[in-house]
């Protein structure tokens, strides 16, 4: 005999923690199903960046809603993310780079954000610890960054609290659908059923969606990443060279957090990605270009993550086009981080039958079904060109 529920969510990161909370504060019986632990694949290391500059325009509605969640995490959820409002930086080397720099922001300005654009001695001015050689400059003081390690837990226990059930370490080797339910088990699962599915599975949701005949190109990848030992705190921004060679920021506690491009496949069990040692002496060469104050940088831990990467690295959000009851939110590519919470609230919404503020058709899986233009971001970011189906 199966338990019952509501909704059934695959996958406790962010886009599935968000979505079973929102679900769970409309009254629905709720079940997180975690084959591993809350948040430890792309919802917990990443680089913590709450980026709103260089989003494409479908996204801005999207990131905009949820920005204003993380603004109001700490009241939303009942307990700290570490919210920073730091503001972040563009810079441009390069000639390609101070195009594509113009482009973000006239796009982020498009899309509401108050952006500064730098250029000449106005980025020394700005930037003083910026080696000379960059171009052009962008600031926007409304993004941030937040502790993802704590993030999705607090959300979790949010969601519990308001009546979810987290099943951890409970991975799901059957889903079966009757005409009226889905049934998952495992085995550490026993059976439960719901009238709804929501496949939020991140880098192993492509499997999910196969199932019920919706196969997309999905990717896992994850970026380098290193933490440098703890240094007076002097950086206050989050820095992007727009290039993609190094993506930086300073905790309070001092260390200096490094991300940078290209980003590498997670290993064939798609469980882990691994960190080449050649892409770490890449990343602490550009740390030691752009920012020579800390050339001498000690670095004392390495890592990444599983992240799903969709061709056009927009997310998959919304219902089933082949099934009904079943919803997906997946492939964050690179800044589900960021749009989670309101991802999570959208999808709340639409399975509960109320009106989305937010227009979710550009990440319908619909667009799937016909040839899907790849983002001119997956060359520049990955070791290979171009996504393979799984």
């Amino acid at each position: 005999m199966s338990r019952g529920f509501d909704a059934i969510i695959i996958g406790a990161g962010l886009f599935g923690s968000f979505t079973a909370l929102f679900l769970s504060r409309l009254g629905k019986r709720v079940a997180l199903v975690e084959r591993g632990l809350v948040g430890a694949q792309s919802s917990g290391a990443n680089f913590g960046g709450l980026r709103l500059q260089g989003r494409s325009r479908e996204q801005y509605p999207l990131s905009l809603m949820a920005q204003h969640h993380w603004e109001t995490f700490d009241t939303l959820i009942g307990e700290t993310c570490e919210y920073d409002r730091n503001g972040m930086v563009y810079f441009a080397h390069s000639e390609g780079g101070r195009e594509r720099l113009l482009k973000y922001a006239a796009s982020s300005r498009a899309g509401g954000l108050e952006i500064e654009v730098w250029q000449g001695e106005e980025i020394g001015l700005h930037l003083p610890w910026l080696s000379g050689g960059s171009l052009i400059a962008s600031y926007s003081p409304r993004c941030a960054v937040a502790n993802p390690r704590i993030a999705t837990p607090a959300v979790v226990r949010a969601m519990i609290r308001s009546g979810g059930v987290l099943f951890e370490r409970s991975e799901i080797t059957d889903i079966n659908r009757s005409q009226t339910h889905f049934t998952v088990s495992g085995p550490s699962l026993p059976p439960i059923s719901a009238p709804v599915l929501v496949n939020a599975a991140g880098g192993w949701a492509g499997a999910i969606s196969a199932q019920f005949g919706e196969p997309v190109p999905l990717m896992s990848a994850g970026p380098p990443q290193f933490v440098t030992e703890p240094l007076p705190y002097v950086l206050r921004p989050s820095v992007y060279a727009i290039e993609g060679d190094m993506i930086l920021r300073q905790v309070p506690r001092g260390n200096f957090i490094f991300a940078g491009y290209p980003r590498t496949h997670a290993n064939q069990d798609g469980r882990h990605t691994f960190v080449p040692p050649h892409k770490i002496l890449n990343g602490m060469r550009a740390v030691a270009k752009h920012v020579p104050a800390l050339r001498n940088a000690e670095i004392i831990r390495v890592w990444s993550g599983v992240e799903g990467y969709l061709p056009d690295m927009l997310p998959a959000v919304g219902a089933s086009q082949t099934t009904t009851g079943l919803f997906h939110a997946f492939g964050g590519s690179g800044g589900g981080f960021q749009i989670a919470p309101a991802v999570g609230e959208c999808l709340a919404l639409q399975i509960h039958g109320q009106e989305v503020p937010v227009d979710m058709a550009p990440f319908s899986i619909a667009r799937f079904t016909s040839s899907v233009e790849d983002s001119e971001k997956l060359a520049r970011e990955f070791d290979q060109p171009s996504a393979t189906s799984t």
